[in-house]
């Protein structure tokens, strides 16, 4: 393919035609006339040798290859924006940029509270944004951080990518304040034999995985989308859970709950920013990450360790 024979306005005006399925709505969007956009929809109906989109009624409906191009197509817009929006200087005490990061709750709640608290004082007009990654992250790892400007994700479910270390954490495990049967200390017996609350995020699931390796297999009553929930669905229940130290911290306080240490030897949590590496040399992203550095060395209490000159791209 020659990109130097395309038109990229075609790009703006694919992604409209497939989100909007109405080559008038579509063409408002883009602040094109109805007569360019269906001009437009006829270049690119040459160019895959496919409708796109197929009238049915008195609608459209996409092809499947339009189907496949939606998804795509946004992409494309929004990687085309960011390689367009990069700077080659940066003053966060004026500028209104948005960042955007990938996050489950847990990477919100324990480092990106601490990034806002960093970036109110020092740039005020800057916007942050968390997003849950999708559970294809690991097969589309690529397509997702071209566009956004990080992944706050622990060590071991991604690689090839730069990253900069944050935060170290360490499992531990919680039972209700009124556990009948958990005194003190928990046994592995006990966690083959009692009812269990998981994160359920395949890619992400430390109970699962770590306990395989003893050969327990936890017997799974509640599954949930967010560390945050496991708490509640431990209260007043028989249930164990697995939950990182620091939001553990947090979970005493909203429910009636206590945490143990883990009766084996659970692997820590180490927290990395991933980024694409169209990122690494654009002013502002260098200043994110040198505040996610700054802001992971108040919660370790020394500095990170920047994997960007070893990752591979």
């Amino acid at each position: 393919m020659n990109l130097s024979r395309l038109d990229l306005n075609l790009v703006l005006a694919l992604r409209a035609l497939l989100e909007e399925r109405n080559v008038t709505r579509a063409g408002e969007r883009v602040g094109l006339s109805q007569p360019a956009m269906s001009a437009a929809l006829s270049r690119l109906r040459r160019h895959f040798d496919d409708e796109l989109l197929a009238r049915t009624g008195n609608s459209y409906e996409l092809t499947p290859l339009g189907v496949a191009l939606r998804d795509r197509s946004a992409t494309a817009c929004d990687l085309l924006e960011r390689v367009f929006s990069s700077q080659a200087d940066f003053d966060p005490a004026v500028e209104t940029r948005e960042f955007t990061l990938l996050a489950a709750d847990y990477g919100t709640a324990v480092f990106g509270a601490a990034l806002a608290r960093a970036l109110h004082q020092e740039a005020p007009s800057i916007r942050l944004t968390f997003q849950h990654p999708a559970p294809s992250v690991e097969e589309n790892t690529a397509a997702l951080l071209s566009t956004v400007d990080g992944l706050l994700m622990p060590h071991g479910v991604i690689a090839g990518f730069p990253y900069v270390d944050l935060h170290q954490d360490r499992w531990l495990c919680m039972v209700a304040d009124d556990h009948p049967e958990v005194g003190d200390a928990l046994t592995l017996d006990q966690l083959a034999r009692l009812p269990w609350a998981v994160y359920q995020r395949p890619y992400d699931a430390p109970a699962a995985r770590q306990l395989s390796m003893l050969g327990i297999s936890p017997r799974v009553e509640v599954s949930v989308q967010t560390f945050q929930l496991l708490p509640h669905m431990v209260e007043g229940t028989r249930r164990i859970a697995m939950i990182q130290e620091r939001l553990a911290r947090k979970a005493v306080r909203s429910a009636a709950v206590r945490v143990l240490p883990c009766p084996f030897e659970a692997v820590p949590v180490q927290e990395a920013m991933w980024w694409h590496p169209l990122h690494t040399q654009d002013a502002a992203h260098i200043w994110l990450r040198q505040k996610a550095t700054e802001v992971g060395t108040t919660l370790t209490g020394h500095g990170p360790d920047d994997g960007s000159a070893r990752a591979s791209g």
